[in-house]
């Protein structure tokens, strides 16, 4: 899993999240920041208003937060959806004896965590 850093630079370098199914996210700055909440149909879902996104908590019987504005989470997102936003930039990623090696058209990076070397590559292609 990428960190929260890594999170808050991919967003702040302007990688766009559409949440749906399956997406990881922390609300930050709430005592909450190593909690990782996860996108269900049955436990937290996304509702589209006129004033934006807003994640709702359903179903958490004992949950003080019915509803949060996606502005004010971080994604955490998954190794196929760092793939996907580094398209065709995107060359190989290879195991090596420090971890994982994604390889870019730019060049490459490597991490313990695939996940994070993916993050790693995306943020040097956003930020560069």
């Amino acid at each position: 899993m990428i960190t929260v850093e890594q999170a808050k630079r991919l967003r702040k370098a302007g990688a766009l999240w559409v949440p749906g199914p399956g997406d990881r996210f922390v609300v930050p700055d709430r005592e909450m920041d190593d909690d990782v909440f996860v996108v269900s149909d049955m436990t937290v879902e996304v509702h589209d208003y006129p004033g934006g996104k807003v994640i709702g908590f359903n179903g958490t019987t004992e949950w003080a937060l019915d509803s949060i504005e996606q502005r004010e989470v971080i994604w955490l997102p998954r190794e196929e959806q760092l793939r996907t936003l580094l398209g065709e930039n995107f060359v190989s990623l290879e195991a090596t004896e420090g971890g994982f090696t994604v390889h870019t058209k730019a060049g490459s990076t490597t991490a313990a965590d695939a996940e994070q070397a993916y993050a790693e590559a995306l943020l040097d292609l956003l930020e560069g």
